[in-house]
C-alpha cells in the first residue's frame, strides 16, 4: 500500500493503543469457578430480541432466548425449540412439531399455545416490532394440539425456516409479554441457557438455568457483557484478565496479543459487508454518476489493510460469498480518475460538502476518517459524525417519510442472519422497506429490483430465486446505493482457560457450550 493512502491519524491511533496494550502487567488473576466477562464494541440497546436491529444486542439475546430453529457454525439450519417440521406439496403450509420437555425461566410451559402468542404478536403491525417481516410471509398460525403448530403462508416459500431461525423471531414468555407489556426488553424471559439478573446500558449480567433443557448445559456458572467502544480500553480487559473475551479485537494489535502466551485470537469468516449507504433520494445522490464516481474513488485494498489490519476482502456482490444465492460482481476498481470525470459529468467538477454519520467507536470512527481523506482527493469533503449507538438508531429510523430522512451517507455493515440472499437484499433494498418499517437508508427504490425482490420471496423453486437473486445483485451493483466496501473477518481476543465460546459468522456469541478451565 502507497504511503498515501494511510491515514496518519489512523496509526497514531494504532501507535498508542500498541503501547498501552504493551504497557500493561502480564499476570492473570484468578476467576471465580465458571465466571466470564466478555467486552464487546457497543452498547446493548435492549433485550427483546423481536424489536431489535443491531447485531450487539441481538447477540447478548441469545443467552436468554431460543428459536424454534437455529443455525450452526456454518450457517447449517439446525431444530431448537423445534423437533420436525412437515412441509406440504406446495409448501403454503408448515407444521411444526415441538419439544416436550421445555419450561420458559419463570416456570411457564413451552407449547404450541406459547408459539402461537410469539409469532401473532410479531406478526401484528400495530406493535411496530422491527422484525415483523421476518414472519411476513405467514397468514395465520394454528395450533394443532398441545406440541404442534401450523404455519399457514400467503404463497410459497422454500426459506421460511431461515426465517425462523433469525434471532429476531425468538419465542418470548408469554407470562412476561402480559407482565412487562413494552417493558419486557428490560425484562428478558426465554427458554435460553441463562437467565437475566441485571442491564446497565454498558453492562449486563446473566446466571445459569439450572433447569436448562439441554442435560448439562451451560457449563458457565455466569456471564457479564460489558459494553467498551473504544479499542484500547477493550484490548485493556484482555490484557489484564477482567475480560476472558473481546470482540473485535483491535486488529493492529493481534501481534501483540499472540506474543502473550495466556491469550489467543479467533478468526471466524463472516457474512457481513461493510459499505457506505448513500441517500439517493437527495442531491448529489440521486445521480447515479455521484454514486458510482465514489466506489471509484476508494481503494478498497488500502481500507481493508488501513481499517482492518488486512482482516478481509474487497466486496465483490452486494451479498457475501457465504450467502445463498450469491453472485458475483467483479470489484469497482480505485479509480480516481474515472471518479473526478463522472463527478464532472454530474455537474460536480469541483467535488461537493456532504455529511457521514457511523456508530461511534474505534474502527468504525476510522473508516470514516479513512473514507474522508479518499474522497477528498477528487474533491468530495466529508464531514465525520460519529454518533452514539441509541442517538443513531433514533435520527436513522426515526424519519418517517423519506423527505424527513437526515442522513446523507452512513458508514455501517449488515448482517443477514437467516444466511439466505432475501434477507441480505430486500430489508436494505426493496421500496417498501425504508425506515421506521426496515432498513433502506439508501432510500433506494427500483421497480425491476423490487419486482424481482418479490419473485425471491414469493416462490419455493430453487432455479427460479437463484434468477431473481442473479439479476437483483447485477442491477444492485451497476445503479450503487451503496459504496461497496469489504467483506470481513471477525477477529476476537480470548483467554486460553476458555474454550467453546462460539462466535457466528454474522458476529453474534454462543455461550453454552462454553468452558472456563
Amino acid at each position: 500500500m502507497a504511503p498515501s493512502h494511510t491515514p496518519l491519524l489512523s496509526l497514531q491511533n494504532a501507535a498508542r493503543t500498541l503501547a498501552f496494550a504493551v504497557g500493561l502487567g502480564l499476570a492473570a488473576p484468578a476467576l471465580a469457578a465458571g465466571q466470564i466477562t466478555v467486552g464487546v464494541g457497543d452498547n446493548i440497546l435492549g433485550l427483546d430480541p423481536t424489536d431489535l436491529n443491531d447485531s450487539v444486542s441481538l447477540s447478548a439475546s441469545r443467552l436468554f432466548f431460543q428459536g424454534l430453529y437455529g443455525f450452526d457454525r456454518d450457517l447449517k439450519l439446525v431444530p431448537v425449540l423445534a423437533e420436525k417440521t412437515d412441509v406440504n406439496a406446495d409448501s403454503t403450509q408448515y407444521t411444526v412439531h415441538l419439544r416436550k420437555d421445555v419450561k420458559f425461566h419463570d416456570g411457564t410451559p413451552f407449547n404450541a399455545e406459547a408459539v402461537k402468542i410469539n409469532y401473532d404478536r410479531l406478526r401484528d403491525p400495530a406493535n411496530h416490532l422491527k422484525r415483523q417481516s421476518l414472519l411476513e410471509a405467514i397468514d395465520k398460525v394454528e395450533v394443532v394440539d398441545e406440541f404442534t403448530v401450523r404455519l399457514v403462508l400467503k404463497a410459497p416459500s422454500g426459506v421460511l425456516l431461515n426465517y425462523l431461525a433469525h434471532s429476531g423471531a425468538s419465542i418470548l414468555s408469554p407470562k412476561a409479554i402480559a407482565q412487562y407489556g413494552k417493558d419486557v426488553s428490560r425484562n428478558p424471559v426465554g427458554t435460553g441457557p441463562f437467565v437475566f439478573t441485571s442491564w446497565a446500558t454498558d453492562n449486563l449480567k446473566a446466571v445459569r438455568n439450572p433447569n436448562y433443557w439441554r442435560k448439562g448445559r451451560p457449563h458457565l456458572d455466569a456471564v457479564t457483557i460489558r459494553s467498551v467502544g473504544e479499542s484500547g480500553a477493550r484490548l485493556a480487559l484482555l490484557r489484564s484478565g477482567e475480560a476472558q473475551f473481546i470482540f473485535p479485537l483491535p486488529q493492529e494489535t493481534v501481534q501483540v496479543v499472540e506474543k502473550d502466551s495466556r491469550l489467543a485470537i479467533d478468526t471466524t469468516p463472516s457474512i457481513v459487508t461493510q459499505y457506505v449507504a448513500l441517500n439517493t433520494q437527495k442531491k448529489p445522490f440521486d445521480d447515479v454518476r455521484v454514486r458510482q464516481a465514489l466506489n471509484y474513488a476508494i481503494d478498497k485494498t488500502a481500507f481493508i489493510k488501513v481499517v482492518y489490519n488486512g482482516f478481509g476482502v474487497p466486496q465483490d456482490a452486494p451479498v457475501a460469498p457465504g450467502i445463498a444465492y450469491y453472485s458475483k460482481q467483479g470489484i469497482w476498481p480505485y479509480d480516481p480518475a474515472k471518479a473526478k470525470q463522472l463527478l464532472a459529468e454530474a455537474g460536480y467538477p469541483n467535488g461537493f460538502e456532504t455529511e457521514i454519520w457511523n456508530f461511534s467507536n474505534t474502527l468504525n470512527n476510522r473508516a470514516s476518517q479513512f473514507l474522508q481523506q479518499q474522497l477528498g482527493a477528487v474533491g468530495v469533503k466529508l464531514k465525520l459524525n460519529p454518533l452514539e449507538a441509541g442517538v443513531a438508531t433514533t435520527r436513522l429510523w426515526g424519519a418517517k417519510t423519506p423527505e424527513e430522512a437526515e442522513v446523507r451517507m452512513f458508514f455501517g455493515s449488515w448482517a443477514p442472519s437467516t444466511g439466505d440472499a432475501d434477507w441480505a437484499l430486500r430489508p436494505l433494498l426493496a421500496s417498501r422497506s425504508f425506515p421506521p418499517a426496515l432498513y433502506n437508508i439508501s432510500y433506494f427504490k427500483d421497480a425491476e429490483v423490487d419486482a424481482e425482490l418479490q419473485k425471491g420471496f414469493a416462490t419455493a423453486d430453487a432455479g427460479q430465486r437463484k434468477a431473481a437473486y442473479d439479476r437483483i445483485q447485477k442491477l444492485v451493483w451497476e445503479k450503487t446505493p451503496w459504496i461497496f466496501l469489504s467483506v470481513n473477518t471477525l477477529v476476537a481476543g480470548r483467554d486460553k482457560r476458555l474454550t467453546g465460546l462460539t462466535q457466528m459468522p454474522d458476529t453474534s456469541l454462543t455461550y453454552e457450550d462454553a468452558v472456563l478451565q
